[in-house]
């Protein structure tokens, strides 16, 4: 690299840097000397003094420092050295770039580099310096600045490793030797560029002899021939990979390859006996598994699937063999129902074969094998079999009751021939109309039957076996019709005649309906009445197509002179005997527009012909209007009397009431109603003169008279306190006439209190004469009370 240098002699020598190289394996210690220097150079030209300057430069090869040095002292790297530098002390040297300072110092006296702390080359190869010489005073640069770089050294400080490992890999059994397996790649961080730190070979530590290593390339084979997965199915191989090509004092690293035999058809099947049997109840229905085999096979999966087949025997349309797709066994199912007393045992040849064949394998011998089986029939006790489980019957509808209607069979399969008895299930014969012999079977009518109710009769039959063994069978009883079912209108008709209706004039076809269904088909008759042959308003006509029209003998129909004619028609049917029905036709005279649409059908009309004028319709109305007149003012006059004040009656204004107490302490003794008037009559004042209640102390005084103002509080709180001394005092006080809280809501009543009068007391003697000086109202209870002997009376 070359600097530019100022106009003078000057040289740059960079010492020889002393390179120690150290590899394992050698003897001692060898020093590599690199001499690095430029020449710088000056001329002069002529003696006009002109100078040509050449330019001039640091040029000097790398710097060598060795990885991961553990010394006590710092790493000496190289010396730096201008000529410039006279040794007098002027001129410093200057490290910038990767690591100055850090890493790498630099003496700026002597120019020597040394590296402080331990380098690794896997971390970083190499770093990039900048060195400069400056004067010490002015700190001018006295070279220009050059760049150069620090190599670390590479030593074999790292092991190969297996970044993908542990590895798992799979080889078909009977794999020939050499079979490729599996390839291990190790890797080494080392410099491959230097040295065989980085040459990696591989080697077998663990699974011989049936498998190898190439040293070179990693690739894992097979060793054996032969390699049976049902004798071993895994194997578990370690690696190793050493660098230094392998050579004493390399490193390694190991791995684990886990090598599994993958299956291939190389074992036939066989039975592990080779012959078996079964029991199979002759009562299993069709599609029944009735046995159950199985071929084994060493081989698994796809190589292990088995395909069986009946190959001898006599039951080959009695039974049949599939394979099982999960447990690869082989169903044994019934094809056709059983009899013990036909046949009690069937013996069957099966034959077992793998379905996948691998051809590499034949000649290991033939891929099946084959096995006998015995089903041995076991006897049940069957339940009864109907000759036939549907049958046909047929009765007529006019058949009297206990008329047989057919005979149903059923037998015993079983050679013990049990007795059999019949019965009909009555869910399907609610109504009971048929019985059933139960030793014969024999099935006749119980009530009579109308075919026009139910044509079809579908009933169950049970056959039933000591022990309970009940066999099943349907009867379908169809009831043949006779002719029992008059003809009628096929609807209910509704005729109108317009009053502008011409003689002749067909004014309605009519058909007819029976209910009996004849094989030859229906055949009616149609004609009018004897009494209406003669009739001079409507005559009928036999279409001769099971119809009649409906024909007028006149016209000038009017309403006001009749509205509605009734025309008897004589429907006859074709049947042997012959019934006939008479039916009416109600023909209705209307008013109709231009086109014969009637318009108006004499609703005036009808009400005249039922005896009604107008003028009676009129005088009806206004009647029931009088009568609801009449009842409105009845209403009234009575609400307006409830309105109305009292009655003085002395006997009507006694008032019974019933008087509600929420009183904890018990009812009052008077439930009577007192005088309301005198209760309302604030401004009268009780006179001094009349009586007072018994059970109210004298001594209190009357609380206020109209001509006071409101009392106050005061007057409420003394009126409470002589109460409370009453109730102390008095010792014959009821015990509920307890203190009690009054809200104040006004001014207060004139009539005093009407607490409980005082009867509870045995001893006392009562005199309710007074009674009868305080008013009608107290009349009652005066009665009551005033000449009563004994005093224990309780008012509730």
């Amino acid at each position: 690299m070359r600097l530019n240098c100022p106009p003078m002699w000057s040289v740059i020598s960079v010492l020889t840097v002393l390179v120690p190289l150290w590899e394992k394996g050698c003897s001692g210690l060898t020093l590599n000397s690199v001499p690095l220097h430029q020449v710088g150079m000056y001329q002069r030209s002529g003696e006009g003094g002109t100078h040509h300057r050449q330019r001039r430069s640091w040029v000097w090869n790398q710097f060598f420092v060795l990885e991961e040095y553990m010394g006590d002292e710092p790493l000496y790297v190289g010396k730096l050295h201008s000529d410039v530098d006279k040794g007098e002390g002027q001129v410093k040297y200057v490290l910038n770039g990767e690591g100055a300072t850090s890493i790498f110092t630099i003496d700026e006296n002597t120019g020597d580099i040394h590296a402080t702390k331990r380098l690794d080359r896997e971390e970083q190869p190499y770093y990039t310096l900048r060195a400069q010489a400056r004067h010490r005073h002015t700190n001018l640069p006295v070279e220009p600045e050059s760049e150069f770089v620090i190599k670390v050294q590479d030593i074999n400080d790292n092991e190969p490793k297996f970044l993908d490992g542990p590895y798992s890999a799979r080889v078909p059994e009977m794999s020939p030797v050499g079979t490729s397996v599996v390839t291990v790649v190790a890797t080494d961080a080392d410099d491959p560029t230097y040295g065989n730190s980085a040459r990696v070979v591989y080697s077998i530590l663990e699974g011989q002899p049936y498998f190898s290593v190439e040293p070179r390339t990693g690739v894992v084979r097979t060793a054996l021939p032969n390699m049976d997965r049902e004798a071993r199915e895994q194997y578990l191989l370690v690696i190793q990979a050493k660098d230094m090509v392998g050579q004493m004092g390399g490193l390694s690293g190991t791995t684990s390859v886990t090598v599994t035999l993958t299956d291939v058809n190389d074992n036939p099947p066989h039975f592990s006996r080779k012959s078996y049997q079964f029991s199979v109840p002759e009562s299993l229905p069709v599609a029944t598994t009735v046995a159950k085999i199985k071929a084994l096979d060493s081989d698994v999966g796809p190589n292990a699937e088995m395909e069986y087949r009946i190959v001898d025997g006599d039951g080959l349309g009695l039974f049949r063999i599939t394979p099982d797709p999960d447990t690869q066994e082989g169903l044994i199912t019934l094809q056709k129902g059983l009899d013990f007393e036909t046949k009690s045992s069937y013996t069957l040849r099966v034959e077992a074969s793998n379905r996948n064949i691998d051809l590499r394998f034949l000649s290991l011998g033939p891929f099946s094998d084959t096995a006998t089986v015995r089903l041995n029939v076991q006897n049940v006790d069957e339940p009864p079999v109907f000759s036939s489980p549907f049958s046909k019957m047929v009765i007529s509808e006019e058949a009297t009751v206990g008329t047989t209607i057919g005979t149903i069979f059923a037998h015993d399969p079983d050679s013990t021939n049990s007795p059999i008895r019949y019965s009909i299930d009555r869910n399907t014969d609610l109504e009971r109309f048929f019985n059933i012999d139960a030793t014969t079977g024999v099935i006749s009518t119980a009530k009579p039957l109308d075919r026009e109710v139910n044509a079809v009769h579908n009933i169950t039959i049970f056959a039933t076996e000591i022990p309970d063994d009940r066999a099943q069978g349907v009867v379908l009883i169809t009831v043949t019709d006779i002719n029992d079912n008059a003809p009628v209108f096929a609807i209910e008709y509704e005729t109108y005649l317009c009053e502008s209706a011409r003689p002749g004039q067909v004014i309605e076809t009519i058909s007819a309906v029976d209910r009996d269904q004849p094989q030859s088909g229906h055949r009616f008759f149609f004609s009018l009445t004897a009494e209406a042959a003669g009739n001079l308003n409507f005559t009928l006509r036999d279409n001769k197509d099971n119809t009649a029209s409906v024909l007028t003998k006149r016209g000038g129909f009017q309403r006001r002179h009749q509205n509605v004619y009734r025309l008897p028609v004589l429907i006859m049917d074709n049947g042997s005997p012959a019934l006939s029905s008479t039916n009416t036709l109600s023909i209705r005279v209307c008013d109709c527009d231009p086109d014969g649409i009637p318009q108006s059908c004499g609703s005036e009309n009808s009400m005249l012909s039922a005896g009604l004028s107008t003028g009676a319709l009129i005088a009806i109305l206004a009647c029931i209007l009088t009568l609801l007149v009449l009842v409105l003012l009845i209403i009234t006059m009575q609400r307006r009397r409830k309105k109305e004040p009292l009655i003085l009656d002395e006997e009507r204004d006694v008032r019974e009431n019933i008087v509600r107490y929420d009183d904890e302490g018990g009812g009052e003794e008077d439930t009577e109603a007192f005088d309301m008037v005198a209760l309302r009559n604030l401004n009268v004042v009780r006179e001094s003169g009349s009586k007072n209640r018994r059970d109210v102390t004298p001594e209190v005084p009357t609380l206020f008279s109209s001509s006071r103002p409101p009392p106050d509080n005061g007057i409420f709180r003394e009126f409470i306190w002589d109460r409370l001394k009453e109730a102390d005092v008095d010792l014959s006080a009821p015990p509920y006439d307890s203190l009690q809280t009054y809200a104040f809501e006004g001014s207060g009543s004139a009539a005093e209190s009407l607490s409980s009068l005082d009867s509870l007391s045995m001893d006392s003697e009562q005199n309710y004469d007074y009674l009868s000086d305080w008013g009608p109202r107290f009349k009652k209870l005066a009665d009551l009370y005033g000449h009563s002997d004994g005093g224990n009376l309780f008012v509730s």
